[in-house]
């Protein structure tokens, strides 16, 4: 009875994360409509594709590097050094949910950052850079300031710092990143 009770829990848990994840990932639309509602017309397909393959990219990009190095086990001092493809142990994390429900989550946050700077320079970058962009900072920045910023050995999390629902991994690195790509 007790290893039920313990399943059904583990399920109805598993299915919340995918949830949330499904509504975290459902902004990706939201950033398509807003984006081009900012700008002519005749872009309107360019934003399109580019939320496109912010899921796209960012996704596979974040499954073969960024998780490893955001919640792999911290050997190298700054960021994860196992786990790159989703391969390994994760039992540090002491997840109760499949690793794969955890990481379409993360993943769905990962691209909601590359989407971030997608609104602050469109119509100022060609489609080839920002894809490079968007599978860079999924599969390396990201990942490592959500390593320094939530994970136990993360030199931040070390320090006191708290991140309130991602605002500084997530809002602020795309910010960041937005603001350096709009001058460069």
């Amino acid at each position: 009875m007790e290893m039920d009770v313990k399943s059904l829990a583990i399920g109805i848990d598993t299915v919340w994360v995918l949830l949330c994840a499904a509504l975290v990932f459902f902004m990706e639309a939201g950033f398509a409509f807003l984006e081009a509602g900012f700008i002519r017309a005749k872009n309107s397909l360019n934003i399109v594709m580019k939320v496109f393959m912010d899921c796209t990219a960012g996704m596979l990009s974040y499954f073969a590097i960024g998780f490893a190095l955001m919640y792999g086990l911290d050997k190298a001092g700054f960021f994860g050094t196992s786990g790159f493809f989703l391969k390994g142990d994760f039992s540090h994390l002491g997840l109760d949910i499949p690793v794969y429900a955890y990481w379409i989550f993360q993943a769905a946050f990962a691209v909601a950052v590359a989407s971030i700077v997608s609104g602050a320079v469109a119509e100022r970058m060609k489609f080839a850079p920002y894809i490079i962009y968007t599978a860079v900072v999924c599969a390396i920045i990201y990942p490592i300031a959500g390593h320094w910023i939530w994970s136990s050995d993360g030199w931040l999390y070390q320090l006191g710092m708290m991140d309130f629902a991602g605002s500084t991994a997530v809002h602020a690195v795309g910010g960041w990143s937005a603001w350096r790509l709009y001058w460069y």
